[in-house]
């Protein structure tokens, strides 16, 4: 083995820093002293006797568990465990300007599955005055044909109140964090691929399934709702 090759097989075996290697013991550390949101964490000094290493690289791992929102600090109780906003974080990264194409369609695709799959939540969760919302909305909306797409302004404006009656706060914040995935599907050329969709349910033809019919149904008419999008997508 040549010196080079070597020094190759070192750098593959371990590349994390020490500070990547106590941030990654600490919320070890944490867990198995089974420690509850609003819990203390110890001081520097103690996790830096018990990890045996300084107490800046503990400072700075630490630093790194509060850009998280793992932890923050409270008076009279120094740093303390936190629930984090995982979405609201993960939110600062979906900039459709800095993430590759194939990200970009991966996250869409998310959002194709999810929108199929929150049918029974909406049914649990509706009350009459989203019909009545959801109505309203449509009729602000052209008559569309089968291979028409809709304005952008009309898919978040639709979409987004489904999330909302969904009830659940954390679906409703993903939403949010995929509306840059709406203008990369309006500005990537996606939508111009040519499709021959043989089943289409408009907007209103939602609200008449959720107004009238079941999760089932509604499941199939988003489906349906969103064929075109499949159909572009696993064009090849």
């Amino acid at each position: 083995m040549t010196l080079t090759t070597f020094r190759e097989n070192v750098e593959l075996i371990d590349t994390s820093s020490l500070v990547d290697k106590v941030e990654a013991n600490l919320v070890k550390l944490l867990q198995e002293r089974k420690l509850k949101v609003g819990d203390a964490i110890p001081k520097e000094l103690e996790l830096s006797e018990t990890l045996g290493v300084s107490r800046t690289v503990i400072r700075e791992a630490l630093i790194r568990l509060r850009v998280i929102g793992l932890i923050e600090t409270k008076k009279k109780k120094g740093a303390v465990i936190t629930s984090p906003d995982v979405f609201s974080i993960l939110s600062k990264s979906m900039n459709p300007y800095i993430l590759d194409q194939d990200t970009l369609r991966e996250m869409f695709e998310i959002r194709l599955a999810l929108e199929i799959g929150m049918a029974d939540f909406i049914f649990q969760r509706i009350r009459p005055s989203d019909i009545v919302e959801l109505r309203r909305i449509v009729e602000s909306e052209p008559i569309v044909t089968e291979d028409q797409i809709f304005n952008i302004e009309h898919e978040i404006a639709f979409h987004g109140k489904l999330y909302e009656i969904t009830g659940n706060e954390n679906m409703k914040k993903f939403q949010k964090m995929l509306l840059p995935i709406f203008d990369y599907v309006h500005n990537s050329g996606l939508l111009k691929k040519t499709v021959n969709v043989k089943k289409f349910v408009s907007h209103k033809g939602i609200v008449d399934v959720i107004e009238n019919g079941s999760p089932e149904l509604l499941r199939n008419a988003m489906r349906n709702h969103l064929e075109s999008h499949f159909e572009r997508i696993f064009e090849k």
